[in-house]
């Protein structure tokens, strides 16, 4: 079996973070070795969600940091931190050491515009009116500045520090990193802005749809838009799949309820910005196949992530790791890099 024109070198995936209110520390340590186990299966990207107020990673710079000391090769990523609340400065600092943590595997997503829960959180993250806060682009760029590592002042600014006079900018310094930025687009508008500014797309299982109510032909244009601006970074590929090969009965029949009770939403445009949703793709290992390669999308790239539900055990979340790499990735033309053998 294989697809036609697909030709997928690199997988990643992006998992929820998700642990009981009551235990903190059991979910955080459990994503940790989720990564770990990625890591030995041969992903080449690990990937976490950033979130506020629910009981799920809210930093993900501290997490990652953590992450860097537990894992060795793959790629880490935030999708996305909602650049609004935080500080463009201080967030390129944190940023920065993890990357150097981690010798340069760090790659940063984040999203611009007036993010979740602002009635609740600004208040107690801004001084003054916050209702006037910069949300837009520009804070995405400022971090973007930030972590170029430029020298601030003239050439005749220096500050004193224990180590003697020293030209100041933003430490420690990452080379590389501002290229590994990546633009979480959902709109033409936000797609078009990544591209002309020189960030990498991310773009997973919602969009807005503009001119259609149709997700794939949504989508499509999409990254249309994004190559349209003359960009040759990169773009990942997110999508929803749940192979479950190797789960038990009672398993399977939680996985096809789950999709089940989302297929709704896919099946007209959402809210006052037409939000399209992607079905979710649950089954064995050749149906999901069989979707995948009807997908009109996926020969368009190069990355695909596998995005992990929420609401699942930890073994549950091993066990889609598992055969998605074993049964599903190798259909898609990917192959484990050399001396890479998938864990049991």
């Amino acid at each position: 079996m294989s697809g036609r024109n697909i030709s997928i070198s690199h997988i990643g995936f992006l998992t929820p973070g998700n642990y009981p209110d009551d235990d903190p520390l059991s979910g955080l340590e459990q994503t940790l070795q989720q990564l770990q186990y990625g890591e030995k299966l041969g992903f080449e990207s690990a990937w976490v969600r950033q979130r506020h107020l629910e009981p799920g990673i809210s930093s993900a710079s501290a997490f990652l940091a953590a992450a860097t000391q537990r894992t060795s090769r793959i790629e880490l990523g935030t999708a996305v931190i909602p650049i609004g609340y935080e500080s463009p400065y201080r967030l390129a600092e944190d940023l920065a050491t993890v990357d150097v943590l981690s010798r340069g595997r760090l790659n940063i997503g984040v999203s611009a515009g007036r993010p979740l829960h602002a009635e609740l959180i600004g208040p107690l993250a801004f001084d003054g009116d916050w209702t006037s806060h910069d949300f837009s682009h520009m804070r995405v760029l400022r971090f973007a500045d930030n972590l170029r590592g430029s020298y601030l002042g003239d050439e005749q600014t220096f500050i004193e520090t224990p180590f003697g006079p020293q030209r100041p900018r933003l430490q420690p310094f990452a080379k590389g990193l501002v290229d590994r930025i990546w633009y979480g687009g959902g709109s033409h508008r936000s797609a078009e802005w990544a591209g002309s500014n020189g960030f990498n797309l991310l773009t997973g299982n919602v969009i807005t749809g503009e001119g259609t109510d149709d997700f794939f032909v949504a989508q499509s244009k999409l990254i249309n838009t994004y190559r349209g601006s003359g960009t040759e970074r990169r773009i990942a590929l997110g999508r929803v799949i749940v192979p479950f090969d190797s789960a038990d009965s009672a398993t399977r029949r939680r996985y096809r309820d789950y999709a089940d009770g989302r297929h709704g939403r896919t099946l007209s445009p959402q809210g006052e910005r037409r939000t399209l949703f992607a079905r979710d793709i649950v089954g064995t290992s050749d149906e999901i196949l069989e979707r995948l390669f009807s997908d009109p999308v996926l020969p368009e790239v190069s990355e695909l992530r596998l995005e992990l539900p929420y609401e699942f055990e930890d073994e549950q979340y091993r066990q889609i790791l598992h055969d998605f790499v074993t049964s599903i990735a190798p259909e898609l033309g990917w192959k484990a890099q050399p001396g890479i053998r998938a864990a049991s």
